[in-house]
């Protein structure tokens, strides 16, 4: 009987046990979040290859080191690119031509913070995101401006297709 009352309890615990998820990712992926649609659906967004990271810190560190040439060849040729401040920059020669005189004007100089490899299928197309946060240092009229930056950038075939910008300044002691 005590044999009895033990695998009875023992075949109670495992049942209990058995919970079902349900989810809309597929096994191996990983979800880390969502994006709402202009109709308020929410899609789920997936951890992303490290690849889009690796293309979006040679990107940086193009604009570092001021390298036109190599911030060029990670450039799509359409690239689209969102500024803080409103402005759109479409094509990669218009961005070129902004890049040249901002660097000699302001020397902007990032430092990044994070880092995040995302990915999304709309349309049964995946597009593939980083998420990143750097501070930027640059001169403007001889003085030194610190600024959070928040860059969201879609990656396809190793290039960068376009990029939205959100800063705010840095206020020291705040």
């Amino acid at each position: 009987m005590k044999n009895y009352i033990f695998y009875l309890s023992i075949t109670a615990l495992f049942i209990s046990c058995d919970v079902a998820v349900e989810t809309d990712v597929k096994v191996g992926e990983n979800k880390i979040g969502y994006e709402v649609s202009d109709n308020g659906e929410k899609t789920s967004l997936i951890a992303g290859d490290m690849s889009t990271i690796e293309v979006w810190e040679k990107y940086v560190q193009a604009h570092n080191d001021g390298d036109l040439d190599a911030i060029k060849n990670l450039n799509h040729d359409d690239i689209k690119i969102w500024g803080p401040d409103g402005a759109i920059i479409e094509g990669s020669d218009t961005h070129i031509e902004f890049l040249a005189n901002w660097f000699k004007q302001n020397n902007p100089q990032w430092k990044t913070k994070y880092m995040i490899a995302n990915e999304i299928t709309e349309n049964d197309t995946l597009k593939q995101w980083v998420t990143s946060c750097h501070d930027m240092e640059l001169m403007v009229d001889s003085k030194s401006v610190k600024i959070n930056q928040i860059h969201d950038a879609l990656i396809l075939d190793g290039k960068v297709k376009m990029f939205f910008i959100n800063e705010r300044l840095l206020v020291e002691n705040k």
